[in-house]
């Protein structure tokens, strides 16, 4: 008797152990589901942040060419003999206060649109952006 009612609870502990793995594989399939659309996630907003980035860089060159072209317009006023003449000294007043607060900042090397907080641009970059694949490796084999 008592070897039947070891084999008993070896039985029920066996079959608690098969149930407990069950979900175990069930949970770990979903869990590698998830991940898997969050990696999914993840390479289309790195794609998007390297988009956007693109986007950025092209219009700060365009807007550094036409402050440039703004820049070389306003000194050639301010070289000519008849510009002073045509141009009132209000006129005047105002390019002056253009060029040194707009212009005179735009031209500055290394220039980055000040709408934009660069304390994010290292958030956002998506050369900080990585995933290590070793781990996986790791915990697969």
């Amino acid at each position: 008797i008592q070897i039947a009612q070891c084999f008993e609870a070896t039985r029920q502990r066996c079959w608690r152990l098969e149930q407990d793995g069950r979900r175990a594989r069930q949970q770990l399939a979903r869990v590698e589901a998830e991940r898997a659309a969050l990696e999914v996630k993840l390479k289309h907003a790195r794609n998007q942040v390297e988009v956007e980035m693109k986007k950025r860089h092209r219009l700060e060159t365009e807007l550094e060419k036409q402050e440039r072209k703004l820049q070389l317009v306003f000194e050639s006023l301010m070289r000519e003999p008849w510009g002073s003449g045509v141009l009132s000294g209000e006129q005047c007043s105002v390019l002056s206060a253009l060029a040194g607060r707009r212009l005179g900042v735009a031209l500055a090397p290394g220039r980055r649109s000040s709408a934009v907080n660069e304390s994010c641009h290292s958030l956002l970059s998506h050369s900080d952006i990585s995933y290590d694949r070793t781990e996986d490796d790791v915990v697969r084999s």
